[in-house]
C-alpha cells in the first residue's frame, strides 16, 4: 500500500471512518475521470479544492458536478477574496499530491468547507491519498470526521 494512502487510511481510523482503500486502473484525478472508473454519479465525486481565504489555506470539499464559487468560499471563511493554491502549497499543505488530495488526514490543520450538494447522496467518493485510489464515505462522516462546514459554495447558473 502507497504511504499516502496508507497515511489516509490511519488518518480516517483516528477519526472513527473505516477506509476502505480501493485502487483503479484508470485515473482518478479529475472529478470525470473518477466518476467513470468508479461507475458513479459525477455528483458523488468529492473534489478536495485547496483554497486560500485571505491568505489562509484551507480546503473545499465540492460535488464533482459544482464549480465553486470563490465568492461563496471566501463569505463562509469569513474573508473577502480566494484563490486557488499553486501545487507545492496543496502539497505542502496537505501532504498529498493535486489529484489525491483526501478530505481529512492532512499535515497541518486545515479549515474545511463541504458543499451542501454533497450532502444529498447515499454515498460519496473521494480520492486516498493518490490520483488512482479512492474510498466510499457516506456524508454524515464526511461531515463529522472533517468538522467541515456544510454550505452552499457551488456557482448557481
Amino acid at each position: 500500500m502507497h504511504r499516502n494512502v496508507r497515511a489516509v487510511v490511519e488518518a480516517g481510523k483516528a477519526l472513527g471512518v473505516d477506509v476502505h482503500a480501493r485502487e483503479f486502473p484508470e485515473s482518478t484525478r479529475t472529478a470525470a475521470d473518477a466518476a467513470l472508473a468508479i461507475g458513479v454519479d459525477l455528483g458523488q465525486i468529492v473534489k478536495s479544492l485547496v483554497f486560500a481565504v485571505d491568505g489562509e489555506v484551507c480546503v473545499a470539499l465540492v460535488s464533482g458536478d459544482n464549480l465553486l464559487d470563490e465568492g461563496k468560499l471566501a463569505e463562509a471563511a469569513g474573508g473577502d477574496k480566494a484563490w486557488r493554491e499553486d501545487a507545492d502549497t496543496v502539497r505542502d499543505a496537505t501532504g498529498f499530491p493535486i489529484g489525491g488530495v483526501p478530505p481529512f488526514g492532512y499535515r497541518e490543520p486545515l479549515r474545511v468547507f463541504i458543499d451542501e450538494d454533497l450532502m444529498g447522496f447515499e454515498e460519496l467518493w473521494a480520492a486516498a491519498g493518490t490520483p488512482h485510489v479512492n474510498f466510499a464515505i457516506v456524508p454524515s462522516d464526511l461531515a463529522r470526521a472533517t468538522g467541515g462546514r456544510v454550505c452552499d459554495l457551488a456557482v448557481r447558473r
